[in-house]
């Protein structure tokens, strides 16, 4: 995205749920499962969005607490509204300065956020000190430049049609979105043990409608962005391109299988 490392506040809340809440959900879970740290603990979640990763935990790993951060007052509000659970609660903050006290959680992690963040050393760097001796710290991205289909589709397309769609690429635009980068920022926090494994997201849409319609809602993914930017001509182009490179099925359906790349890391007891 042209402005991936500008200073942006999210909003839009029911335009991202059309477009990446509906995978982001299970795609927590996925992670969670993976992450895998004993129950009963304390939870920080960074650039928590709209919850989804906050309810996975509270799902699935018996929490004492869960605090999530995000700098969107607007994720904030649908989090809280969303999440009644008395063991959770969230707050504005930006993630390279967390509004937590340091060494206070047993596991802090970080879901499809760290991209996001201008300086994302800072950000694994305070969730590191978050962390208690000990304790776990993860997160997890899209493989923007390799096997994040529903993302990978559509530039492809975009930039069959738009010359200039290609500097907008995610896969250019994120380097840290790959193993190395990703295993390498956390041991530059001085996180040990650090682990990075892919997880496989099938992504099943009904017809070509449900794959293409929520791009133009106007929300804050890049490619709803970059549709809204297009003139009718420009649209209409990227629409039918996308129709005749995506893999339809006999009945219309579309599946897909999308790849994050996963990290975690222990935080040293010295």
């Amino acid at each position: 995205m042209a402005d991936a490392h500008a200073e942006r506040v999210w909003g839009g809340t029911d335009a991202y749920e059309a477009y990446m809440g509906r995978w982001s959900r299970p795609l927590a879970q996925a992670f969670i499962a993976w992450f895998a740290i004993p129950a009963a603990g304390r939870w920080l979640d960074v650039g928590c969005g709209t919850g989804a990763l906050g309810q996975a935990v509270l799902d699935a790993a018996d929490p004492i607490a869960v605090v999530g951060v995000d700098p969107s007052p607007e994720f904030i509000a649908t989090a809280t509204a969303q999440i009644p659970d008395p063991r959770a609660r969230f707050a504005v903050g930006d993630a390279r300065a967390l509004p937590v006290e340091p060494e206070h959680f047993d596991a802090v992690v970080a879901g499809l956020v760290l991209n996001h963040v201008p300086d994302a050393s800072a950000a694994v760097a305070g969730m590191a000190r978050a962390a208690r001796p000990g304790g776990a710290v993860g997160a997890y991205v899209w493989d923007y430049a390799g096997g994040m289909r529903l993302i990978r589709a559509f530039w492809e397309a975009a930039a069959a049609t738009d010359a200039a769609a290609s500097a907008l690429d995610p896969g250019v635009q994120f380097p840290l979105c790959r193993p190395e980068p990703l295993a390498a920022s956390f041991r530059t926090a001085n996180l040990g043990d650090v682990a990075v494994e892919a997880i496989d997201l099938p992504m099943g849409f009904r017809d070509f409608d449900d794959y293409w319609l929520p791009h133009l809602l106007r929300g804050p993914a890049a490619p709803q962005r970059y549709v809204a930017s297009l003139g009718d001509g420009q649209r209409t182009a990227l629409r039918e391109q996308l129709r005749a490179t995506l893999p339809a099925a006999v009945d219309g359906s579309i599946r897909l299988v999308s790849r994050a790349w996963a990290v975690r890391g222990t935080k040293g007891l010295g």
